[in-house]
């Protein structure tokens, strides 16, 4: 795509965003919503003004570091000793609302609807799959974007991230090769607890020397370029480490750069010392997260086609109504597990995990790219998308208040 062509799909993401978020907003919608619902209307499913086919790589950066942005900012006004307290929790939730949605979905597609083994494993696979991007951004939306109850999805989401590039490689491994590799597995399992590891210590070191050199500077800006500068580092030098290429820019742009954010973010937990510097951070790096961040959203609404779904068809509604009440199912299932958590709360809990947005594209793409999911199946997964990831927001908007769990 030429230079100006592109100029013309970025106008019509920012326009559209813009306009969509604050009509949503209006209305008492969350805003999220609005800009998913502009590539909607901008993309297959709607006008078809964006294709993806032309503008789709540049975008896609785009909206990979819109994400990333996000994340910092959610990470950054995370407190890890607040994460820490909740992290029997959050292991519950990440962990049951990972297997029980797989094991749910494989066996009514493999048992009941007489689906291949292979397409069961996808399909399990999507179920298994929860957006943090759009749960965290409606729990700023709607408020309640600190407390109890978002720690513990924070700290889900945070394993949830990691249970899926785990589930992804052995899904692939097994469709690919006709084996599990359990070895493969293990090496980017082990790669993951290294960056774990290793990210506290690096980030408190430049953390430091940001600080330090922040009030050496001579040119403006300074700020938000390393801060940008340090993400992109970080995200670089994940997809250095073996994880395969079709899962580099998941688990660089998605999952790796929340695992380097909350330790940065604890390093930089506000003091008496340096409250001034974070707070000059913040004001520096607010107006560039909320200029990327929506690109993310409006990718992920143009990454829906809704033509491919046969509305007429009454075994399509069967099939799709059972996987979108066993999406549902799973989620809240595992949120019941969680202890010591009032069943209201519980309930909030299930829905914020419920989203499956751009992870549960990955794995329906990838499956109908390797031809293990046919037209049908591949549509209803992409309504089981669409549906999981637009309703609970608008439950969580206005059945659930502000308040402290």
């Amino acid at each position: 795509m030429d230079a100006h062509s592109f100029i013309l799909v970025l106008l019509l993401v920012f326009a559209g965003a813009r306009i969509f978020g604050e009509l949503f907003a209006y209305f008492g919608i969350v805003a999220v919503l609005g800009e998913i619902f502009a590539g909607l209307i901008m993309g297959p499913s709607g006008f078809s003004f964006i294709s993806l086919e032309e503008s789709g790589p540049l975008l896609k950066v785009l909206a990979e570091i819109g994400i990333m942005l996000l994340l910092f900012e959610i990470g950054f006004e995370t407190d890890i000793n607040k994460l820490k307290h909740v992290g029997a929790k959050s292991s519950i939730l990440a962990i049951g609302g990972a297997l029980i949605p797989f094991l749910l979905g494989y066996m009514i597609s493999y048992y009941l609807l007489n689906l291949s083994l292979n397409a069961s494993l996808f399909i399990g696979g999507t179920l298994t799959a929860t957006s943090i991007g759009i749960t965290m951004r409606v729990l700023k939306d709607i408020g309640i974007a600190t407390g109890k109850r978002a720690q513990i999805i924070l700290g889900a989401a945070v394993m949830d991230d990691l249970i899926g590039i785990l589930f992804l490689v052995l899904i692939y491994d097994y469709i690919s090769t006709g084996e599990i590799s359990l070895l493969h597995t293990a090496k980017i399992f082990t790669f993951i607890m290294i960056f774990f590891i290793l990210t506290p210590v690096a980030a408190k070191a430049i953390a430091k020397l940001m600080r330090h050199l922040s009030f050496k500077r001579r040119v403006p800006g300074f700020i938000p370029s390393f801060i940008i500068s340090l993400i992109l580092l970080f995200s670089y030098i994940a997809s250095l480490f073996g994880i395969p290429e079709i899962l580099g820019s998941f688990a660089a742009g998605i999952a790796f750069s929340r695992r380097f954010i909350i330790p940065f973010a604890s390093y930089l937990h506000p003091d008496e010392n340096d409250h001034d510097f974070l707070v000059h951070l913040r004001d520096r790096m607010h107006p560039i997260i909320y200029l990327f961040s929506p690109i993310f959203f409006v990718y992920v609404g143009l990454s829906i086609d809704l033509s491919v779904i046969d509305f007429t068809s009454l075994h399509f509604w069967l099939i799709s109504s059972l996987l979108i009440f066993m999406a549902f199912l799973g989620k809240y299932a595992a949120a019941l597990l969680v202890p010591g958590v009032k069943f209201k709360d519980k309930a909030f809990l299930g829905l914020a995990m419920i989203p499956r947005g751009e992870v549960g594209l990955i794995f329906a793409e990838l499956g109908r790219t390797t031809e293990v999911l046919d037209n049908e199946i591949y549509s209803i997964l992409v309504l089981v998308v669409v549906v999981t990831t637009l309703l609970p927001p608008l439950f969580m908007k206005y059945f659930f208040k502000p308040e402290v769990l």
